[in-house]
C-alpha cells in the first residue's frame, strides 16, 4: 500500500522539507525518489509569440481539483510498485519563476520512481482540474494544456510510456 500525500495550496513549498518526508514515509524499502519542481515562465510559451509574463493565475474548485490528483496517483499507483507519492500544486496568482507543482515518487527501483513522477505530470498537465490565466505585455488569457503536452498523456495510453518529448 503507497502512502500518498497531496496537497493545494496558495503558499510556496520547501522542496527539502517533503523530500525528507517522503524518504521516511517510504520505509526501509526506497531504493529510488525521483522528483519534479515546475516554475512560471517568464515568456508566453502558449502562443508562440514571445509575450513577456508578469503573471500566472490558477483557479480551482477546492474537493473536485484534489479528486482528480487522487485519481491520476491512483492510476500511477497502479502501473507502477510505488510505495510513496507526494503532489503539491499552488494556486493563486504566482509571479515569474515562482515554484507551480511539485511531484516525488518513492519506489524501490529507480525506474518505477522515474516513471511514476513523469507520468503523474503529464496527467497534471492534461487532466487535473485547474484553470490557468496568464498575463503578458500581450493581454490576457486563459491557457490550456498544449499539443505537446496531449500528445505525451496519450503516449501512455498507446504504449504505456512516453516517445515524445518538448
Amino acid at each position: 500500500m503507497s502512502i500518498t500525500k497531496i496537497k493545494i495550496q496558495t503558499e510556496d513549498f520547501d522542496f527539502a522539507e517533503h523530500y525528507s518526508q517522503i524518504r521516511a514515509s517510504g520505509g526501509e524499502a526506497v531504493g529510488a525518489i525521483a522528483g519534479f519542481v515546475g516554475l512560471v515562465r517568464d515568456y508566453n510559451a502558449h502562443a508562440g509569440d514571445g509575450g513577456e509574463v508578469t503573471s500566472l493565475t490558477l483557479e480551482h474548485y477546492p474537493g473536485m481539483t484534489e479528486s482528480s490528483i487522487e485519481a491520476i496517483v491512483q492510476e500511477a499507483e497502479a502501473r507502477w510498485p510505488l510505495l510513496a507519492t507526494t503532489v503539491v500544486h499552488r494556486v493563486g496568482t504566482l509571479r515569474p519563476l515562482d515554484q507551480i507543482v511539485m511531484v516525488l515518487t518513492a519506489s524501490a527501483h529507480r525506474d518505477a520512481a522515474f516513471a511514476g513522477a513523469e507520468f503523474i505530470m503529464d496527467y497534471l498537465k492534461t487532466r487535473a482540474i485547474l484553470w490557468k490565466k496568464e498575463v503578458s505585455d500581450k493581454g490576457d488569457q486563459w491557457i490550456e494544456s498544449t499539443q505537446a503536452d496531449q500528445r505525451r498523456a496519450v503516449g501512455w495510453l498507446q504504449n504505456g510510456g512516453n516517445e515524445t518529448s518538448d
